[in-house]
């Protein structure tokens, strides 16, 4: 049964909200954190011993358990989630003259980090069932604009080596690694993932994070797990995981008591104030996904008596921490994109387009790029609908 029109498909998608949610008493927040655990005690526990900033054994501990939690070598906690993008692409041997393949689809600080290098982000599509990167069509465009040159993937319109490939999990859904990894292989390219809104998802079993050299976290308050302002840097290369920390650390020598510096350093540490909010947060990972998840569930069954929306469900052989909800409106619905956030904000619920393409914005206005027409497409079309974890349960 088609909608009778446009406002037809606005209450519709209102109503399906309303069906999951309940009514709206007050507003209904986007993603909120949720403090039911020891969050209280640990941060307590640092303002009586002390141990307050770079140093300490929550810091220590955040990044034992996140390297447990993803199964990966060694995590570095950093203080957000440009942050360790930045170290990230520094390790990945990323600097000033190249390019990095980077999705249009993504939050500014994917473009903003490629930028803190001195190289220049090289915008690329997105597929619709995962909104990652397209890897067929980014290996054709590669194919028309691109040759090795002595093992370095060139630019033949610009000069330029290009270094990277930046995969980012939109939402929290994995993109398709494997395809991915076959056209970084292909192309000699360094995988580098951001994870920044993938805490708790896997592709094909497999924590994200993994599959790159080497990967991002964020752990800003609107995360799944905060440390109010926060990240970590992933990797399986120990010697990687290694010069991440030093890097991080001003790159500063080890000594009892004198200041020594090797190299050009970065203080992107994690205070031991935010790790201990995280610690107690990651006790309570596995609760806050199940959660999340039982939300996805609502939200997809409500939207199946929806013609002019679609929710975005997590890609088959992985499994998404559904950090943000999402629908996708109807090709015929497009235009009435901001009347329905109108309308859902209106009535309550905290609801958001996507991201502005990182082209559209005038410091990148400029950067190379190949054919974006699906991401322009689901610029228009995609909305994010409340995904707290406190919403269920």
């Amino acid at each position: 049964m088609a909608d009778g029109g446009p406002s037809d498909g606005a209450d519709r998608i209102l109503g399906a909200v309303r069906d999951v949610l309940g009514p709206a008493e007050a507003s209904i927040p986007l993603h909120e954190p949720e403090f039911r655990g020891r969050e209280r005690d640990y941060v307590a526990d640092c303002i009586d011993t002390g141990w307050v900033s770079s140093v300490g054994s929550f810091v220590d501990r955040i990044e034992r358990d996140l390297a447990e939690i993803t199964g990966v070598e060694r995590a570095v906690a950093v203080a957000n989630g440009t942050a360790a993008l930045h170290i990230c692409l520094i390790l990945s041997g990323v600097g000033p003259g190249d390019e990095v393949l980077t999705p249009t689809l993504t939050f500014i600080a994917t473009a903003n980090a490629v930028s803190y290098t001195g190289a220049t982000p090289h915008f690329v599509d997105s597929e619709t069932a995962t909104l990652g990167v397209d890897a067929s069509k980014l290996d054709s465009y590669l194919g028309e604009i691109a040759e090795m040159r002595g093992g370095v993937c060139v630019n033949r319109r610009t000069g330029a080596p290009i270094r990277a490939l930046i995969v980012m999990h939109v939402f929290g859904h994995p993109a398709d690694l494997d395809a991915l990894s076959e056209v970084c292989a292909h192309w000699n390219l360094v995988l580098v993932e951001d994870a920044a809104e993938s805490l708790g998802s896997a592709y094909r079993g497999v924590h994200t994070g993994n599959r790159g050299l080497i990967s991002a976290m964020s752990f800003n308050g609107n995360k799944l797990v905060t440390t109010g302002g926060g990240g970590a840097i992933l990797t399986n290369d120990a010697v990687l995981g290694e010069r991440a920390k030093h890097l991080t650390t001003t790159a500063r020598v080890k000594h009892r008591w004198n200041y020594i510096h090797d190299e050009i350093g970065y203080n992107y540490r994690m205070p031991n104030l935010n790790a201990a909010l995280g610690c107690a947060q990651l006790e309570r990972l596995s609760d806050m996904l199940a959660r999340k998840r039982e939300l996805a569930a609502r939200y997809a069954s409500a939207f199946q008596r929806v013609p002019s929306a679609a929710f975005l469900a997590e890609p088959e052989g992985s499994a998404s921490n559904y950090w943000l909800n999402a629908i996708v409106l109807a090709p015929q619905q497009a235009e009435q994109r901001d009347a329905v956030l109108d309308r859902l904000n209106d009535a309550g619920y905290m609801a958001r387009p996507i991201w502005t393409l990182m082209h559209r914005l005038p410091m990148y206005a400029n950067c190379p790029r190949g054919d974006l027409s699906v991401a322009e497409d689901m610029e228009t079309r995609v909305i994010n609908l409340p995904s707290s974890p406190g919403l269920v349960g």
